[in-house]
């Protein structure tokens, strides 16, 4: 990914910016729940899959820090933490390079972004600063990227939500393999109890993800709501925290 365009800029505590990113830490649920799917896909479905951090360094003679905010690329998400690989090349900043490995808090974050079959979804930092384009800059900065960005006061969060909103409450994935993953709990049930290598059952997986349709197949073979993971966490911890509305009355 290119220094060029918006794929970093520089902090601008403006309000419309702090705006955009509160309301990419409150909605990071759908790129996390898109994530899930993704990664369980035999053939990918997204273009492109992207978080904006911030990053500060504070230089010899300043009193206040440099901030970059720079997009990361191969996310994962333990409920709290995301995770992922810097796609940019600092302008200024010496203490982070292309290709580290670097982790944020949800709660951080500045945007979030991903792209199938050339639409986009989130990039509120994008549309911001879309917004105040003129009609020729914004179909210039649309081309550089190669996506569409559609309109800047209708930001989409998940595909097909203009078609089919319910969407937002149940990926159309989870709904289509519930067969399958019945079946394959019944047929091994000890994976139901199976704690992973950071604590999580596929219980408390299920619950950050935000799929209501596993959960109740999880429980209807005996999960047990009340596990919890390494931090002391049950599932029910991280629907709440990420305001999973429809699985929280499952899970209490």
């Amino acid at each position: 990914m290119s220094n060029s365009d918006n794929n970093i800029f520089f902090v601008k505590q403006d309000d419309e910016m702090s705006l955009a990113f509160k309301k990419a830490q409150e909605t990071f649920k759908y790129f996390w729940r898109e994530m899930y799917w993704e990664y369980r896909r035999v053939i990918p479905g997204l273009d492109l899959a992207i978080v904006k951090f911030p990053f500060e360094q504070t230089f010899k003679g300043e009193s206040e820090p440099t901030i970059e905010h720079m997009w990361v690329r191969n996310i994962s998400f333990d409920g709290e933490n995301i995770t992922g690989v810097l796609a940019n090349n600092p302008m200024q900043l010496t203490n982070v390079a292309e290709g580290d490995t670097v982790s944020c808090s949800r709660s951080k974050i500045s945007d979030w972004m991903f792209a199938t079959s050339g639409k986009t979804y989130g990039g509120f930092t994008i549309h911001t600063l879309r917004s105040g384009m003129s009609d020729e800059k914004r179909k210039q900065h649309d081309n550089a990227w190669g996506l569409d960005f559609g309109d800047f006061n209708k930001i989409m969060l998940v595909n097909g939500q203009a078609e089919n909103p319910e969407n937002l409450v149940e990926h159309p994935m989870c709904v289509n393999t519930a067969d399958k993953f019945l079946e394959f709990f019944k047929e091994n049930p000890d994976e139901i109890l199976i704690k992973d290598e950071a604590g999580y059952t596929v219980l408390h997986r299920q619950a950050i993800a935000g799929n209501k349709t596993t959960i109740d197949i999880l429980l209807s073979l005996g999960a047990d709501k009340n596990v919890t993971d390494s931090n002391g966490l049950t599932a029910l911890d991280y629907a709440k925290k990420l305001n999973w509305s429809h699985i929280i009355s499952v899970l209490a």
